[in-house]
């Protein structure tokens, strides 16, 4: 079981695997930032960076 922090404040989640990680942490995100989420700015590659450097922090924890 890994914990990491949310990537924009101190908030963490647990979990076995990475996806299991990001599953815990969304409730947090949906309510903290609901405006980074829905911000009509960001793109498809924006989420995948997002992904990449998340998994990247979770796999070296």
């Amino acid at each position: 079981m890994k914990i990491l922090k949310c990537d924009l404040c101190d908030v963490t989640a647990d979990g076995e695997t990475f996806e299991e990680w990001m599953d815990n942490l969304r409730p947090h995100y949906m309510e903290a930032y609901a405006d980074v989420i829905n911000d009509s700015s960001k793109t498809e590659e924006d989420m995948m960076k997002w992904m990449a450097d998340n998994k990247a922090r979770f796999d070296a924890a």
